[in-house]
């Protein structure tokens, strides 16, 4: 029997800050984007698995029509947290433009 070695936690800030201080940007603003662009990619990913799967389905290519079910609630559920995140980042901008200097 094989075991694979448990990988260190590596730091979430460092790994996402590096690339922005090199460019010269914000490290508060590269974690910000990224964590968007991860969100947005992961509903584009999903939505693209959904389609192949309905097509596959609609072909007759699948033995397993609860892998169709599936996907379409995985892609449900990421676009509904994308636009949940998308929400709240709304709400604080708009707090933080209500706070008086």
């Amino acid at each position: 029997m094989e075991f694979t070695p448990i990988r260190p936690i590596e730091p979430l800030w460092d790994s996402l800050t590096q690339p922005a201080e090199k460019a010269g940007q914000d490290p508060a603003h590269s974690l910000f984007a990224s964590v968007f662009q991860s969100a947005i990619q992961n509903v584009r990913d999903t939505n693209a698995q959904q389609v192949d799967l309905e097509y596959q389905l609609a072909t007759g290519q699948i033995d397993n029509p609860a892998l169709v079910t599936t996907a379409i609630t995985k892609a449900s559920t990421a676009a509904e947290l994308l636009m949940q995140m998308r929400n709240k980042a709304v709400e604080a901008y708009n707090e933080l433009m209500r706070v008086s200097l």
